[in-house]
């Protein structure tokens, strides 16, 4: 992480937190871990293709599937993402 790019604002009903990568960091954040203290964290995964294709692959497939199940499923597309929507295309 970059300092002091990063950082941390909380109110009574809010909490932001700003994360800065640092110079030589490269590519996409896939997940981020949050929690009270070190034991007790929750992972959470970012909204992006990957994820999203992969969440609806174990929903649609819970256990091992065959190459023709897995061929049969929809393609997901993860098209606009802002603070209050999703905008996700299936085929």
């Amino acid at each position: 992480l970059l300092r002091p790019e990063s950082s941390v604002s909380v109110s009574a009903h809010n909490a932001v937190v700003r994360l800065a990568k640092a110079p030589g960091s490269t590519g996409l954040w896939d997940k981020f871990s949050f929690g009270p203290e070190p034991s007790a964290l929750q992972e959470r995964l970012f909204v992006s293709e990957e994820n999203v294709d992969g969440f609806l692959g174990t929903a649609f497939c819970p256990s091992p599937c065959s190459q023709s199940a897995r061929e049969s499923q929809p393609l997901i597309e993860v098209l606009d993402v802002t603070e209050d929507r999703i905008q996700i295309r299936v085929e």
